[in-house]
């Protein structure tokens, strides 16, 4: 009789700390550097420092993650001379990956809106991250994102741009 409950206790005593649940709300912030060039009607470039926000909801799968989040990163990426700027790009992601340990590895993609001196249009963007759960409700990661901007406001010109960002989020 006393079998059944000491293998439950020993399985429960041997389940890893990883199979914590990272499925749920979550919010946090951003810091970054992001470099764009354009082409089309004006070929320049530049890059500089972003910071910004996020948040988003996952749903754990096991060794599944999926999950969609909002974010804007703020900014100041004078282009050439400086007569234009990209003032900020806000971003609805969907996420998909994987639990590897404590530590979730993920691919996303979505809509892109910059807001720049030339106006604001939408593009499209993807791109890979990930995060470690430090076990306190804190994750801690980076992001690497690719996005494009066609004939920004009907200018001629195409915006490609580049975000890498450290990320610290909460999860509730």
């Amino acid at each position: 009789m006393w079998k059944p409950v000491v293998l439950a206790a020993a399985a429960a005593a041997a389940t890893p700390a990883f199979a914590q649940d990272k499925g749920g709300p979550y919010a946090g912030l951003q810091l970054g550097y992001l470099s764009a060039d354009t082409s089309g009607a004006a070929s320049i470039d530049g890059d500089d420092f972003i910071l910004g926000g996020h948040v988003g909801y996952d749903v754990d799968l096991g060794t599944a993650v999926v999950g969609g989040e909002l974010d804007i990163d703020f900014g100041d990426i004078e282009l050439g001379d400086g007569a234009e700027s990209i003032d900020s790009v806000t971003r609805l992601k969907l996420r998909a990956g994987t639990n590897v340990g404590d530590t979730l590895i993920y691919g996303t993609a979505g809509l892109a809106w910059a807001d720049a001196s030339l106006g604001t249009d939408n593009g499209a963007f993807i791109g890979a991250g990930g995060g470690f759960d430090t076990g306190t409700g804190w994750i801690i990661g980076g992001e690497l994102l690719y996005h494009e901007f066609d004939d920004f406001e009907d200018t001629g010109i195409d915006i490609e741009a580049t975000t890498l960002t450290a990320r610290a989020s909460f999860r509730f």
